[in-house]
């Protein structure tokens, strides 16, 4: 099945690799001009080069979705140059410095929620404004499986990631009767350059005992999450609202 996003505006956050990157590409292929957001100024450019080069509207936009400043210009500009903002996916998230509670650091707590919880906040915020403006939008949050369960060593993220499920919640609540729908999706253990980045650390065995608990017996891949993002972000979900869905393979159905 094929959802159309024909003279749709979308808006990713975390889009210049990974499942950013997999739904940005969705939603252009959808039909939707895309704003690529990032806070790899060059790694950003060359994905929304590359949409370009293939025949779609894509531009691309530097934020850091912890500084609230950036997070307003990048609403500001993404309807400078569409003219709207119909679907938010709201995707950048960094991982935690794995440690005990007891030894976790206020430093590193405060780099996770920066990113993950209060940058969801402050692209809501001001996506939002907007949405209210025009009457209409459509808001996913990439939380996680952290943001259902519980993970050892991994406080900080999955804190976060919990908070992200209570911000789409309440939100939804807000705006459901002014035509504003917001959801979430939880990726399991997808394979990323985040994924990436946890093996170069030495979390290779750990990351591969995840795959044993997982019933499906494998990663899944970030264009699976990007298809869920775009049901959720077309209208063949219209009465959908307030949700979180797993995309983990069945590995929190136990």
């Amino acid at each position: 099945m094929t959802y159309s996003l024909g003279n749709k505006i979308a808006l990713v956050t975390g889009a210049a690799s990974g499942i950013g990157l997999a739904t940005a590409k969705a939603y252009a292929a959808a039909g939707a001009s895309v704003m690529l957001a990032d806070i790899n100024a060059e790694a950003v450019k060359q994905a929304a080069d590359s949409l370009v080069a293939s025949g779609y509207t894509a531009r691309a936009v530097t934020c850091n979705a912890a500084d609230l400043d950036d997070v307003a210009a990048m609403v500001e500009e993404t309807v400078a140059t569409f003219g709207r903002l119909d679907i938010a996916f709201n995707n950048a998230g960094i991982q935690n410095v794995l440690a005990e509670i007891a030894d976790a650091t206020a430093e590193d707590f405060d780099r996770v929620t920066a990113v993950n919880l209060r940058g969801v906040w402050g692209c809501m915020k001001y996506e939002l404004q907007q949405m209210r403006k025009q009457g209409s939008g459509v808001i996913v949050n990439c939380s996680s499986i952290g943001g259902i369960v519980g993970g050892a060593e991994r406080a900080n993220y999955h804190a976060a990631k919990h908070g992200v499920l209570g911000l789409t919640k309440s939100a939804a609540l807000e705006y459901a009767a002014r035509n504003i729908r917001v959801n979430a999706v939880c990726p399991g253990l997808i394979w990323t350059p985040m994924v990436d980045a946890m093996v170069a650390a030495g979390q290779k065995e750990a990351l591969e005992a995840m795959v044993q608990g997982v019933p499906m017996q494998r990663h899944g891949k970030a264009e699976e999450i990007a298809d869920v993002v775009l049901w959720l972000s077309s209208d063949a979900s219209s009465y959908v609202t307030g949700q979180s869905i797993s995309i983990d393979g069945g590995l929190t159905m136990r």
